[in-house]
């Protein structure tokens, strides 16, 4: 074995068996943004998951995938609408999980009821729809981190963006989504409530 395809399959190894907590934060990468408050009465930031916002779909115990509270305030001048997010970086694959986006969330919106996340998104704000999650459900799908696999972190964050819309087709991805606040995103609220079985 070559001395350089040695070391490279070691720090892959390294990687692989680390820790899921020591995986970077998803948006350290990201152009640094100002943010806002984000506050929860069901997810508090640094605190465990409540059964509820566990996934029962994913076979949770007590799991009821019923997506958090959220209340927002303090949105930079100019923001024209919201997006939601919910992305799980410690997930056992190479491009971790998301669990929920809400997109067009109008800007005179500042707050979603516990259960929002629902299929038929009838707690929604008006214009506001949810994309696919990763498993390609438009819902909210709870906190499912396997059985042994440690403590897994749910970065939920609302974006204020500068449009009114986002020109994303109904069918894509959240990393899609993604890509496309880039160059709209004026700030970003994020609080990391966290799970383990």
């Amino acid at each position: 074995m070559k001395p350089r395809f040695f070391f490279a399959a070691l720090i892959v190894l390294s990687l692989a068996s680390a820790p899921a907590q020591t995986r970077p934060d998803p948006y350290e990468r990201l152009p640094a943004l100002p943010s806002f408050t984000l506050t929860s009465q069901d997810a508090v930031d640094g605190s465990a998951f409540a059964p509820a916002q566990m996934s029962g779909a994913f076979g949770v115990p007590g799991g009821r995938d019923q997506s958090p509270q959220l209340s927002w305030t303090g949105e930079p001048e100019g923001t024209r609408s919201f997006v939601v997010t919910m992305f799980d970086p410690d997930a056992p694959t190479p491009s971790g999980f998301w669990h929920w986006a809400v997109v067009d969330l109008p800007a005179s919106s500042n707050y979603l009821p516990t259960g929002a996340g629902s299929p038929d998104g009838r707690l929604l704000p008006k214009g506001a729809w949810q994309l696919p999650n990763d498993a390609r459900m438009a819902q909210y799908v709870g906190a499912a981190p396997p059985k042994g696999d440690g403590r897994h972190r749910y970065y939920i964050a609302v974006n204020a963006l500068d449009v009114d819309k986002l020109p994303v087709p109904r069918d894509s991805t959240p990393a899609l989504l993604s890509f496309s606040m880039l160059g709209h995103t004026l700030a970003r609220a994020v609080i990391v409530p966290w799970a383990e079985q």
